[in-house]
């Protein structure tokens, strides 16, 4: 009873956050939209199910890895290190966990593009085929596991993440994560806005969306918001147009409990077989 007590508080909490969610972008979607489409749009149903789904989920699976991380990097980085760490402001150390969460999370990313296996479950949040706001938690919850894992290591290896508990995680990793998810949404919106020469510093929804053109330039801009790690690693890409069409070119069935299932089918089976650029080939 008290377990049911708990999801239905977490469905009520989430529920007025997507409420929240809706009054700030939806209205802005419609003033400033780079591609017009219809509020019930293509796929929204599976996408709302992503958004309950996938806020649960992977800090469930996360929760007891997450401590473990935690308390074995503990053991094992030098004492000299964790004081260090611990004797900074705590901006400074938050500065420092941003940036070696995106690091991270720029390498786990690139490799669901380019490892096979980890593009059968990443092409479920490329499958979309119009963006906005809500498309950020279109995810298989592995692909959203495994990301999120890459982000954290960095973090916990330079001594900043703290011990954890199964509970919750020390405050660091938590911000890190949530401060990455809000940016998530902002940048999947369907919103024709530009920085200007900010764009060089931190990610828009115009370099995102170029992540998720299905023609052109693909596998570039892996970064959710630091733009300038894929210019030093040589995937940046942001032309003065936007893109005409998003997706991948195999069909991803509707529902989505058969998305959950499509990363477990036979690996001949298209668009599983292998990213664009795998591995091994030329970018």
């Amino acid at each position: 009873m008290a377990q049911l007590l708990v999801i239905l508080l977490s469905l009520l909490r989430l529920s007025l956050w997507l409420a929240i969610l809706v009054v700030i972008f939806a209205p802005l979607e419609y003033f400033f939209a780079v591609h017009s489409h219809k509020a019930l749009r293509k796929g929204i149903g599976a996408d709302l199910g992503y958004y309950f789904l996938n806020s649960l989920l992977p800090a469930a699976i996360l929760s007891v890895p997450a401590a473990i991380l935690g308390w074995s990097t503990h053991k094992i980085l030098p004492g000299s290190l964790l004081e260090w760490t611990a004797s900074l402001p705590f901006w400074t150390r938050a500065l420092l966990g941003f940036v070696a969460g995106e690091v991270g999370y720029y390498w786990g990313h690139r490799w669901s593009h380019q490892i096979p296996f980890l593009w059968r479950f990443h092409s479920v949040h490329h499958s979309a085929e119009e963006l906005d706001f809500l498309v950020n938690t279109r995810a298989h919850p592995l692909d959203m596991v495994f990301s999120r894992t890459c982000a954290l290591v960095p973090m916990y290896v330079l001594g900043l993440g703290g011990p954890t508990s199964a509970a919750g995680g020390s405050t660091l990793p938590v911000l890190v994560t949530l401060v990455g998810t809000v940016w998530g949404f902002f940048i999947h919106a369907n919103l024709k806005w530009s920085f200007g020469p900010l764009e060089w510093l931190v990610s828009t929804p115009k370099f995102h969306h170029w992540h998720h053109t299905k023609t052109g330039l693909i596998d570039h801009n892996y970064s959710s918001t630091l733009p300038w790690l894929d210019r030093i690693f040589g995937t940046h890409n942001l032309p003065k147009e936007w893109p005409e069409s998003y997706g991948i070119d195999a069909v991803m069935p509707p529902a989505m409990i058969d998305q959950l299932l499509y990363p477990l089918g036979p690996p001949e089976a298209p668009a599983l077989e292998k990213p664009a650029h795998s591995l091994g080939e030329g970018e």
